[in-house]
């Protein structure tokens, strides 16, 4: 089939990797100019891990991943007031864990495909015709191309989602934002070690990364949010400098490097439900469909699984698009769902609201080196309650 996927980030490459196996043509679109790197750090481990295996990518991954070996957590004063090993991780899912920028994790797995498949960079749909055979996809360049089938993979604000199922309220904040940026020569460097400073509200975190480069991630609750979202990046900055701007630790040094950051990555921390992931000859997979949010922990390779079962389930369905696009749905819907109240239910220790919060989730961290307290608190959440399905891919 001629299959047109609208998003070129993680899940897109990764669906298009599998369909190129099963013969299909694809054709990539994606709004950025470019191939967009940066993000934040992403722990990947879990069903994602998985597929990677079965795209042949776990030696490169793990070469661009790092190996953390703790999550440190710091006063205003920067003495440590909690915190804990990663070895509680590596005790539930072994070895089978990194953790590694996601743009990195972009790049490696949409290198499978840049060179036999079209993309198009500088575009995105405007409009989709579906006349039960196939899908004209109308394009902001002015040009229609006509598929079997339409992917939406364009992540959180999807926009074949809007397109196609209108302006449903598919989104459910969970009422934080983030702001992530690298700087080079940043002066505090812990090697392997996630440190973060909370206050009411506010989180800071940093990572130090090769090349002498620092990633950095800010988050703010709802409560610190005007009632206007920022429109553009000077606006954004200008609210960063306004949440940040009397926080204790090294904030104003994150700051200094925000100023100097070229991209900054910002968003709401979201999860989408929908009704249904396919209407017609148009479907979607990723963020687009169920997206999990950051506080999922390992949204990426979440969207690898849905990309890898989309793309056995029509090899195995033959010709049926339908009956692949409901099995797609019905194996993972199910998973996805659990994957989304683990996240909702982590929420209220991610960026604690009062002092006491604060306080309780430094001691908290200190008992994860009990290892029945540890299960309670991490085990469902790194546990993955699900099994790949063998396609003949």
């Amino acid at each position: 089939m001629k299959i047109g996927i609208c998003g070129a980030g993680i899940a897109g490459p990764c669906l298009a990797h599998f369909l190129l196996r099963s013969g299909h043509e694809v054709t990539l679109i994606e709004h950025a100019p470019s191939f967009r790197s940066g993000g934040y750090v992403i722990d990947f481990w879990g069903v994602g891990y998985d597929v990677a295996e079965r795209m042949g990518l776990v030696e490169p991954i793990l070469a661009a991943g790092y190996r953390v070996k703790e999550v440190r957590l710091l006063k205003a004063d920067g003495s440590v007031g909690g915190g804990f090993s990663t070895d509680v991780f590596g005790r539930m899912i072994g070895d089978r864990f990194t953790s590694l920028p996601r743009g990195d994790l972009a790049a490696i797995i949409y290198g499978t495909v840049k060179d036999r498949v079209e993309t198009l960079f500088g575009d995105t749909v405007t409009a989709l015709d579906d006349d039960g055979a196939g899908v004209s996809a109308h394009l902001a360049s002015g040009a229609i191309r006509r598929f079997d089938l339409m992917v939406g993979a364009d992540g959180l604000h999807s926009t074949v989602r809007r397109l196609v199922w209108g302006d449903i309220a598919a989104e459910r904040p969970l009422g934080y934002h983030v702001a992530a940026f690298e700087a080079v020569g940043y002066p505090h460097r812990d090697e392997n070690v996630y440190v973060t400073h909370a206050e009411p509200g506010l989180s800071l975190s940093r990572f130090a990364m090769r090349d002498d480069r620092t990633l950095f991630l800010m988050i703010f609750s709802a409560a610190h949010m005007p009632e206007a979202e920022p429109r553009d990046d000077a606006e954004r900055r200008a609210l960063l400098h306004k949440v940040f701007g009397t926080v204790g630790w090294e904030a104003a040094e994150f700051l200094a490097a925000l100023d100097a950051a070229d991209d900054v990555y910002f968003d709401r921390v979201s999860q989408i439900e929908m009704p249904e992931w396919s209407r017609g000859r148009t479907v979607l997979v990723g963020d687009a469909a169920a997206c999990a949010s950051l506080l999922a922990g390992e949204g990426t390779g979440l969207a690898m699984t849905e990309a890898y079962v989309l793309a056995g389930e029509l090899q195995r369905a033959g010709g049926d698009v339908s009956a692949a696009l409901a099995a797609y749905e019905a194996r993972l819907r199910p998973f996805l769902a659990e994957k989304q109240k683990s996240a909702r239910a982590f929420a209220a220790s991610f960026t604690p609201e009062t002092a006491f919060g604060v306080w309780l989730r430094r001691v908290a961290t200190r008992l994860l080196v009990i290892p029945p307290i540890a299960d309670y608190f991490v085990g469902e959440s790194v546990r993955d309650d699900f099994t790949l399905p063998a396609y003949d891919l």
